[in-house]
This record gives C-alpha cells, sequence and structure tokens, in this order.
C-alpha cells in the first residue's frame, strides 16, 4: 500500500508579485515555504503510514528550491521524496499542475491514496486535488476534517459541508484534500531531521515522465488570466476635535454618511 502526499511551497513573505507580460504569479523562492495546509496532509500521510506499515512518498511540483521543503517532509516521517521540476513545467494552471502530478503518480506505479491540502493559501482555488483525481480516475472527497478508518479496500472520512458534518465510507484508490487543523502536527526532533537527511529525494524532469510538451506548464494549461490590476488604496483619516461628547456625536455623523 502507497500513500502519496502532494505539497507546494508559497511565498513566505510579501516577495510574490504578478508577472505584467505573462500575467502569472512569480514568487520570491528565497521566502518560500511550504504550504500551510499541505503539513496537515503530511502528518496524516505520516500517522497512517506508521500505524499500517504503509509507505509514504511527498510529491511536488517547482524550481529546486523546493527540495528543502521535501526534506521537510522527510524529516516530518515520510518516506521517500519526488521533484518534479523542468523549465517545461512553469506556467502551469490547476489543470496542467494536475495533469503533471499525476504522471508522476502513474510513474510511481499508482497511488491507493493521495492526500493534498485543501488549497494553496496563494491561489485559493482548491482545484488541484479535485483535478487529479479526475486525471487519475480516482475518488476524491474535499475538506476532509478527520480519517477515521483506513483498510486495503476503503476509508472512512468525516468532511465539512454546508449543513455541518458528513461522514463517507469511501472505495480506495482515493484522492482526499484535508482541512486546517485536521490532525496534530509536530516539529521534527534531532532523530528526525537526521533522518529526514538520509531519505532518497529523487529529481523528476517532463522527459522522464514521457510528457506531452501541449499537456505541460503555459502550453498545457486551458486557463488564461486576460487581465490583472491593483486596487487603489482608498484610506483618509478625520481628526474629530472637542469634547469626547462632541467627539461622539461627530462620529456618528461619520458612520451614518458611510452607511447611508
Amino acid at each position: 500500500m502507497r500513500i502519496v502526499v502532494c505539497v507546494k511551497q508559497v511565498p513566505g513573505t510579501n516577495q510574490v508579485y504578478l508577472d505584467p507580460e505573462t500575467r502569472s504569479i512569480v514568487r520570491e523562492a528565497r521566502h518560500a515555504v511550504l504550504n500551510p495546509y499541505d503539513t496537515f496532509a503530511v502528518a496524516w500521510a505520516a500517522r497512517l503510514g506508521s500505524q499500517h506499515g504503509w509507505e509514504t512518498l511527498a510529491l511536488s511540483m517547482g524550481i529546486p528550491a523546493v527540495e528543502k521543503l521535501l526534506r521537510d517532509s522527510l524529516c516530518r516521517g515520510i518516506d521517500r521524496a519526488v521533484l518534479l521540476t523542468d523549465r517545461l513545467f512553469a506556467g502551469a494552471d490547476t489543470w496542467a499542475t494536475a495533469n503533471t502530478l499525476a504522471m508522476a503518480v502513474r510513474k510511481l506505479g499508482g497511488a491507493d491514496l493521495v492526500l493534498c491540502g485543501k488549497m494553496a493559501i496563494d491561489g485559493d482555488t482548491a482545484q488541484t486535488g479535485p483535478e487529479l483525481a479526475e486525471c487519475l480516475g480516482y475518488a476524491v472527497v474535499t475538506d476532509v476534517t478527520d480519517i477515521k478508518e483506513v483498510s486495503r479496500s476503503q476509508v472512512q472520512v468525516s468532511r465539512h459541508t454546508e449543513s455541518g458534518v458528513q461522514t463517507l465510507l469511501v472505495r480506495l484508490p482515493a484522492v482526499l484534500t484535508v482541512a486546517k487543523d485536521s490532525c496534530p502536527t509536530r516539529m521534527p526532533s534531532i532523530a528526525d531531521l537526521a533522518r529526514g537527511a538520509s531519505r532518497p529525494l529523487e529529481c523528476w524532469s517532463a522527459a522522464d515522465l514521457g510528457a506531452d510538451p501541449d499537456r505541460i506548464g503555459q502550453r498545457g494549461s486551458p486557463t488564461r488570466v486576460v487581465c490583472t490590476e491593483t486596487p487603489p488604496m482608498k484610506k483618509q483619516s478625520r481628526r474629530l476635535e472637542g469634547t469626547l461628547e462632541q467627539q461622539a456625536a461627530s462620529l456618528e455623523c461619520i458612520i451614518r454618511e458611510i452607511v447611508s
């Protein structure tokens, strides 16, 4: 049995902007961190792998600097890691990203369970997980708050819905996107760091996947950002003069102007 957890780098600071020509997000790699939602997917993968003795593998697509984030996953209990890195992957939308990840999962020989964070904090689309399931032909459950029982053929999960919490029994293989705080996380110990440093980390290119250039990266992305703009900052201040009662009356007038 194999559990694959898909992780992504996101900007760790404000070092992110939109390229005016390509209209794609430019991320400052030096400040990249592991997507916060993905930390819970990693925690679930390590927990389930340890409980059941299953192989766990972290998978990510990005620039070579992402290797340090995969190393962090290895330090948190993941067995193996694979980085998909190639200039041909650049500019991918969520569909091209999902298609690339799916090719990597197939190259691994498939997965019994694929775990992703609910969404990435830079794009907020929550699309890659469900699209990955579509590419693989797997069942999918989103916004999972608890993974209750796992066997070789099915998994029982709870998820958020508009009306409350829903419990589902899902046949494997499946893709689950997990919610924030759905699994306890912990800081790696010195022993964990040493273990993570000794674990294998592979790098695969588009050629290694046998990928069609028309189905990956910007060329394989069916969506385009046609217009971007920065909203103008409209900040005004007014100084309230007079006694406390007069200031309160002035503030009431200002509030009435805003809501009227």
